[in-house]
């Protein structure tokens, strides 16, 4: 049985707490038996694609909001050989989205990879914001094309409603454009760093270094259980330019890896940075967003064919010259070499430098395999869905302008509201709720639909100077006396509220539709009806002409014939009187 010391054993108990805290949370550990749901999009692309050296799957272009498609070129060597992206012209609108369905609930790594247009005209780099789930997470800044670990951004989140956003929101300098976006599920407890940790909190991968090779390298690549999501590591063979370390490495077998709920690939642990004689701490220093917390996981093997036994190497760990570890001794820690060791800590950083220091106390210099920083961001809350349905509704209604854009959510994140919409915080609700709309002259036509009366937090609407017709709801009209302030006028076609004119009889458009088809096929039915009569009345009139062309020589015949009865009659009856005069007068005698 592998001994372990009381500090392990405290480790131990730690993760049992964690362990319990996450039950509570409803966040269960990773199913091993199955495969964790992934998906790759290749943006831009009409096809499927496959990619080495990993043979990776990555699917044709889909859930986009907006934007158009174009050739690419890569700007760093670490993204994937993919050839096409997705850019978002400003003119389209300022915010669009990717919108995943079908996303089974649970915690995900969503890694994005940009690129630019392939085309010799454009001479400056896009500058533009990204958001996960509402929450914006990272910023594009000028010479991210230039810098590899810029060219990339990664986000730990959890789905909680079977479906996932990544929006892009336009800055004003260029278009937004996108070569993959990769949605990979990871246990449920992956990098719990203890309390605010769970569902209310994003993590954003501000720095993550495979130490001692200067080749960079995925999980993929690194034989790791995909559980782990397929994490990216940046070789490196110095901790900095000024620092005189050296690298060491080795091909031995390193135990403790692949464990849940981070489930780290031993090879990264295969190789480190070791201090020197000369100078035998180490020191790295990152730039980092002030005033924000900051989780730091630290990775150890003692992998040094010099150092077999405790207390031959024993260092603290500083960060911002606090000292978040002390006495560090690996082997102590770990019961023997070639064993893997994670230390985290969470730190507030209140100036733009993140600064580590490993500083010998005992025996050797200090060592490191690997470094991971996370920015902890608190995830943005949503706004009521019952409103959101309401303002999508009206969007297709009033047929609203590309340039307002109205995709995503419209009132996260905070930085990038939806246009002419006014959004506040409910305390009581725990969401954010719609409370006024500003969209005066922007020449809008179509009517204004009844699901506007979702928005029952709606405290002043202008629908000013614009193309609208039919009638607003009732139900905004008791609203003012609410003190609510709506202004609809300068919209010739609108009626029904106090202010403006009064409304006819109100027929919904399926009813217009309905009456308009019915006097169709009433006309239809009286020019059939017409048609027929006339056509019978023609039949009739040719018979008649017929009849008689056809009994013209019959009837004089019959005629002629009936005349000479009669005569024949008139004349047999003359004789028989003048015979019957004969037999009755009487004879004289002589």
């Amino acid at each position: 049985m592998r001994w372990r010391s009381p500090v392990v054993l405290q480790l131990q108990l730690w993760l049992l707490a964690v362990s319990a805290s996450s039950a509570a949370l409803g966040v269960l550990a990773a199913d091993l038996s199955k495969e964790p749901f992934t998906i790759r999009i290749s943006c831009g692309s009409f096809d499927d694609v496959r990619t080495a050296p990993t043979n990776t799957l990555w699917y044709r272009d889909f859930g986009y909001t907006g934007g158009r498609f174009a050739n690419a070129t890569r700007p760093s060597f670490i993204i994937p050989p993919l050839k096409t992206l997705r850019y978002f012209p400003l003119s389209d609108g300022p915010e669009n989205c990717y919108n995943i369905n079908n996303v089974p609930n649970g915690h995900y790594q969503v890694r994005l990879f940009f690129a630019l247009l392939d085309n010799p005209n454009l001479d400056s780099e896009p500058i533009f914001d990204v958001s996960v789930e509402g929450t914006l997470f990272s910023s594009l800044l000028l010479g991210w094309s230039s810098d590899d670990e810029k060219t990339f951004a990664e986000a730990l989140v959890f789905v909680q409603d079977s479906s996932l956003s990544v929006c892009f929101h336009s800055t004003g300098h260029g278009d937004p454009s996108i070569l993959s976006i990769e949605v990979l599920q990871i246990d449920d407890n992956a990098y719990n760093f203890g309390p605010p940790w769970g569902k209310g909190t994003v993590f954003r991968t501000a720095k993550r270094l495979k130490c001692g090779s200067g080749k960079p390298a995925f999980d993929e690549d690194l034989n790791g259980i995909r559980w782990g999501g397929d994490r990216f590591w940046l070789g490196l063979q110095t901790l900095s330019s000024s620092s005189d370390d050296q690298s060491i490495s080795t091909e031995n077998v390193i135990a403790e890896t692949l464990l849940a709920p981070n489930f780290y690939p031993q090879s990264i642990y295969q190789s480190a940075i070791v201090g020197t004689d000369r100078q035998p701490s180490l020191s790295f220093e990152m730039d980092v967003t002030p005033n924000k917390n900051y989780s730091v996981w630290l990775h150890f093997a003692e992998i040094d064919n010099g150092v077999t036994a405790e207390e031959q190497r024993v260092f603290d760990v500083l960060i911002n010259g606090d000292t978040a570890f002390k006495d560090v001794d690996i082997i102590r820690m770990t019961g023997e070499c070639f064993t893997a060791l994670v230390l985290n800590k969470t730190v507030a950083v209140s100036g733009t430098t993140l600064k580590i220091i490993l500083q010998p106390v005992k025996g050797t210099r200090a060592i490191i395999n690997a470094i991971e920083v996370f920015e902890i961001i608190p995830a943005e809350k949503k706004t009521l869905p019952q409103e959101v349905s309401a303002l999508r509704t009206l969007k297709g209604s009033l047929g609203l302008p590309l340039r307002l854009g109205w995709n995503g959510d419209p009132c996260v994140p905070q930085q990038h509201p939806w246009s002419g919409v006014d959004c506040q915080f409910d305390n009581t609700k725990g969401n954010w709720i719609i409370d006024g709309l500003g969209l005066d002259n922007q020449g809008l036509k179509g009517v204004i639909p009844s699901d506007i009366s979702k928005l029952q937090h709606l405290q002043n609407m202008n629908l000013n100077g614009n193309h609208l017709s039919g009638r607003v709801p009732a139900s905004l009209g008791g609203r003012p006396l609410h003190r609510a302030r709506f202004n609809f006028t300068d919209n010739a076609g609108l009626c029904g509220i106090p202010g403006l004119r009064e409304c006819g009889p109100h027929l919904s458009v399926a009813v217009k539709i309905g009456m308009a088809f019915g006097v169709l096929l009433a006309i239809l039915f009286l020019v059939v009806f017409a048609a027929c009569w006339w056509k019978r009345q023609q039949n009739i009139l040719r018979a008649k002409k017929l009849a008689a062309a056809r009994e013209a020589p019959y009837a004089k015949s019959r005629t002629q014939y009936t005349r000479d009865v009669q005569m024949t009659k008139h004349q047999r009856t003359h004789e028989s009187a003048r015979s019957s005069n004969n037999e009755s007068s009487p004879h004289l005698l002589s």
